[in-house]
């Protein structure tokens, strides 16, 4: 049993050894900076999160057979589609885009997380009502109290998003902000993950994060040898995001503007416009570590 934030609970069976043996599904799944591009400069925002997404599709008789899973009172097996399972995110994915298909002009998902955006009020009421339609159509439920209606900005994978801006959501930048110091390998790779999901706020961000990165090379002790270095490290990592960047949604009508910079150490860009008032802002930060 996986508490959920709501407090609720999520039910997961250990499919490892399923998983091993199992066709890996090929379906690509979305990036996530894409989905947030094209959500950026939209006026009117809508989240709807599925109700138990996953539960809400049926298994074949087959499968539900390898589903099975021993409890105190019995061995019991899923009708529908667990979590898991290696194949259920691409799965649900394949459905939920073929839900959407001939709206990807006003409407996104990320697994089963939806959104859809519009720059009138007018438009956004009529397209909200056509993904619910689609729902309703093919069985499937939302989650009424995680939803939000015709918002100006949104949390959407990770994100606040709208208005024509990008910044990282408050609450995981707390959590980044209290990281302690890495004492394993296994530390240091959750650290960089989840610092480096939001690199694209971060000026450098390779270079700066290097002395951290060099303790995952391999033939590196799993029990890490935190330096100075490291620490200076994770702190310029940690007021970058603190700071409260903001990026700016781009406007493809409009002229873009590059910067570069380099040193022995790696490569870096910033991607900015000039709004109204000939003020720059930056739309992306780039950077990757050079080899030796």
């Amino acid at each position: 049993m996986v508490p959920k934030r709501d407090g609720s609970i999520r039910f997961c069976v250990d499919y490892r050894k399923l998983n091993a043996i199992t066709v890996s599904d090929a379906y690509p799944m979305p990036q996530p900076d894409e989905l947030l591009d094209k959500l950026g400069g939209a006026r009117y925002l809508t989240t709807m999160d599925l109700t138990k997404g996953y539960w809400q599709v049926p298994l074949y008789a087959d499968a539900r057979l390898k589903s099975a899973f021993i409890t105190p009172l019995g061995l019991y097996e899923f009708l529908t589609l667990p979590f898991g399972l290696k194949v259920a995110p691409a799965t649900f994915q394949r459905l939920v885009d073929q839900l959407l298909m001939g709206m990807e002009s006003f409407a996104v998902a990320y697994i089963d997380d939806i959104s859809v955006f519009s720059q009138t009020w007018e438009d956004h009421v009529s397209q909200v009502k056509q993904v619910l339609d689609r729902l309703l159509e093919a069985g499937l439920t939302v989650k009424a109290e995680k939803c939000k209606v015709g918002m100006a900005e949104v949390s959407y994978l990770g994100h606040r998003v709208g208005s024509g801006h990008l910044k990282p959501e408050p609450a995981t930048v707390e959590v980044i902000r209290d990281w302690p110091a890495p004492q394993t390998k296994k530390q240091v790779q959750a650290f960089i993950g989840m610092a480096g999901y939001y690199r694209r706020f971060v000026p450098h961000f390779s270079a700066i994060a290097t002395p951290i990165t060099e303790l995952c090379k391999k033939g590196k002790p799993d029990k890490v040898v935190w330096t100075e270095e490291c620490q200076r490290a994770l702190c310029a990592l940690k007021e970058a995001l603190i700071r409260g960047p903001v990026l700016a949604n781009p406007d493809f009508d409009k002229p873009f503007l590059v910067f570069t910079d380099a040193s022995d150490m790696g490569l870096g860009a910033v991607l900015m416009q000039e709004d109204e008032k000939g003020q720059r802002h930056p739309i992306v930060y780039l950077s990757k570590k050079l080899l030796p």
